[in-house]
């Protein structure tokens, strides 16, 4: 079984390739298509039904990938949420400070549990970016379940 590179600061970032590359593009190079032939057939006068539900369609199409892929991570940081308190109590035996926003308690989930508590009071303390929790990091635990 092939083991999965070790994720840092600079290469955490995961991208879905039929999603990024391939079902995206094609929706928003559609849509474009679409609507420069909606503009070219209103030009030329010859604007119809069959047009206006391409243009529709297209757009719905970039709209339905965009709003799938949203959810999924609304969901999956609902998700994180509920893991990095559940962690914060099993290591300390109290709760996630309430001053932590969602954003700062997702980018803690890649803190070592050795590291995790210290942080977490850190950057309620201090109101850190999830940018900077995640330079603060030194034992990087990898998430490598990301929608």
């Amino acid at each position: 079984m092939k083991s999965a590179p070790e994720q840092s600061y600079e290469k955490h970032l995961q991208l879905y390739p039929i999603h990024h590359f391939v079902l995206a593009p094609l929706s928003i190079i559609t849509f474009i298509g679409t609507l420069v032939y909606t503009v070219s057939s209103s030009i030329k006068g010859d604007l119809n039904f069959t047009v206006i539900a391409l243009l529709a369609l297209s757009s719905m199409s970039v709209l339905l990938g965009f709003l799938a892929r949203r959810s999924g991570l609304i969901v999956q940081d609902r998700v994180i949420r509920a893991e990095e308190q559940f962690r914060h109590y099993l290591l300390t035996n109290k709760p996630l400070d309430a001053r932590l926003s969602l954003a700062q308690i997702i980018a803690l989930r890649f803190a070592s549990d050795e590291e995790f508590p210290a942080l977490a009071a850190k950057a309620a303390d201090k109101g850190m970016l999830p940018k900077e929790i995640k330079k603060d990091i030194r034992t990087w635990r990898a998430d490598t379940h990301r929608v």
